[in-house]
């Protein structure tokens, strides 16, 4: 009888084995959809895009990057759908937009999908059904960046918007506005260059008494901001602060062309969500809760540790 139990034992052994062999093989297939609201050509989204592809490296995941070719919320909510057919073993949404998109990540979420929002959403993203997020809090960066112009001596100013309608971006210029306590216009754009430049030389030339420039992208909205100041003569007479980072930017920061740069650190919203997924499938670990990527506050004694970075994609 003990012979018998003995042999029972080391066969339960052995196939518990070879199961939990398979189980970690599998783990290797894991794949990940990411679904955002920026492409991965825009500057500030190829950054999110790397850091992807850098946790897709590191945890061996197969993810794919998905995002519509303009801002279309009916366009992504579709790419979401697409995505759940697929059934990932785990998503990763950009929420610019909760009344449009929430529908279909509700679908992912009731189809046993996993879903971590980044960037955008962190006020509406539990209540969707996701996980966590990975990002920054909008309203309190852009209050605090208002607040930081204001005892600069700023009191009339214009938020440069380059997507309104983008929750994320309107909640920048509220937070900006209420933080300001001062004349506040926001100045709608489009995502050209030199359509921003233009607009922001025209704002400038209407008003005179225009001191301060919020704007919410920094190669699509501040850099050609600053070139629209100085289009008319006032580099460095009026405030130009910027969300987000780019090289030629950070570059203007340092040499006191502009006020400061917020960096979210938008590459942390790429990775850490395709590791915290992978390791999801794998083990069953996630964080307890939102991961605060930013803000972080790049003023002149820090803008030239980060140029080398943020022309390589990083920062």
């Amino acid at each position: 009888m003990k012979s018998i139990l003995r042999k029972l034992a080391f066969c339960a052994a052995v196939l518990g084995c070879l199961v939990t062999g398979a189980q970690m093989a599998s783990a290797k297939d894991v794949k990940i959809i990411v679904v955002s609201h920026g492409q991965a050509n825009d500057p500030f989204w190829s950054v999110v895009k790397n850091g992807v592809t850098a946790g897709a490296k590191d945890v061996g995941a197969k993810v794919d990057y998905r995002a519509p070719e303009t801002f279309d919320m009916v366009a992504m909510s579709q790419l979401i759908d697409a995505a759940v057919n697929q059934k990932p073993n785990g998503l990763i949404v950009s929420i610019p937009d909760a009344s449009a998109l929430g529908p279909s990540i509700k679908k992912a979420v009731a189809a046993g999908i996993p879903v971590i929002s980044i960037n955008s959403g962190s006020d509406v993203s539990q209540s969707l059904g996701a996980l966590l997020h990975v990002g920054q809090d909008e309203y309190s960066a852009g209050k605090a960046a208002g607040m930081k112009l204001k005892e600069m001596g700023g009191k009339t100013a214009i938020c440069v918007n380059q997507e309104v309608g983008n929750v994320a971006l309107d909640q920048r210029c509220k937070g900006f506005g209420d933080g300001f306590a001062g004349n506040v216009k926001v100045l709608p754009v489009s995502n050209d260059p030199a359509d921003v430049r233009a607009k922001v030389k025209a704002a400038l030339s209407a008003n005179g008494d225009i001191d301060t420039i919020m704007a919410l992208g920094a190669s699509t909205a501040g850099e050609p901001s600053l070139a629209a100041v100085k289009d008319v003569g006032k580099l460095g007479k009026i405030n130009v602060a910027t969300f987000d980072l780019s090289a030629d930017f950070l570059k203007a920061v340092a040499a006191g062309d502009a006020t400061f740069a917020i960096d979210q650190q938008q590459f942390l919203q790429g990775y850490l969500p395709v590791v915290f997924l992978a390791n999801y499938a794998k083990f069953g670990l996630i964080p307890g809760g939102n991961v605060p990527s930013g803000p972080n506050l790049i003023t002149k004694d820090k803008a030239a540790q980060v140029v080398e970075l943020s022309a390589k994609g990083i920062r």
